[in-house]
């Protein structure tokens, strides 16, 4: 009976809610933790490399002395600054035992002495001369791959043997024009009891 009158007062059916609209799904929950440390995002670098600038004290052909790596306290002749930068010096090799090689002007002393090396033909050496191509070596057991690393150290390409024996004959014409030239790029620097360096004049 109920049922019949709740439907006569309002005219026959029944009473009828709109579904309510769905609310909003809530933004993406914070993360409980955090990382400890913060991530690191390059910073973009838009300044144009400068060429490194050099020292006035050495200009081709001055004799310079290292003070670093296999070779110090050996005397040099710089030939001329690479595009990276770096020193292209040599023994020349059939004097002192120094080869062709890039050296940063921060470990070298400029001396006063100085060699005419216009005669000296150093166009073909530049960074990618030194570069080393790298080989992709097949799985081999513990020894041979220890032999192998051995033989690519000791291993000069024929081409490198003869640039340096072409340089070197230039270069030694020009040494042996200067008299004692020869024994001071021989000889290797190093400082005896009772030398002071500040008082040294190269």
């Amino acid at each position: 009976m109920a049922a019949k009158e709740a439907g006569a007062k309002h005219g026959g059916s029944f009473p009828r809610h709109e579904p309510k609209a769905a609310p909003p799904k809530p933004a993406e929950k914070a993360p409980k933790f955090y990382p400890a440390d913060d991530v690191k995002t390059p910073i973009p670098n838009h300044r144009k490399p400068k060429p490194t600038k050099l020292r006035p004290s050495i200009t081709p052909g001055t004799v310079l002395i290292l003070l670093a790596g296999r070779f110090m306290g050996k005397r040099v002749v710089f030939l001329k600054q690479l595009p990276s930068g770096l020193l292209l010096v040599t023994g020349p090799f059939k004097i002192n035992g120094v080869p062709l090689r890039r050296v940063n002007q921060a470990y070298v002393i400029g001396t006063s002495t100085k060699i005419d090396i216009s005669g000296v033909d150093v166009e073909r050496f530049d960074g990618k001369y030194f570069t080393k191509e790298k080989k992709k070596m097949a799985e081999k057991s513990e020894n041979e791959f220890f032999d192998a690393q051995k033989e690519e150290t000791k291993a000069l390409p024929q081409e490198k043997k003869d640039d340096q024996k072409a340089v070197d004959a230039q270069l030694t014409r020009a040494i042996e024009a200067v008299p004692d030239l020869k024994a001071y790029l021989g000889a290797r620097f190093s400082l005896r009891a009772g030398m002071k360096p500040h008082e040294l004049v190269f």
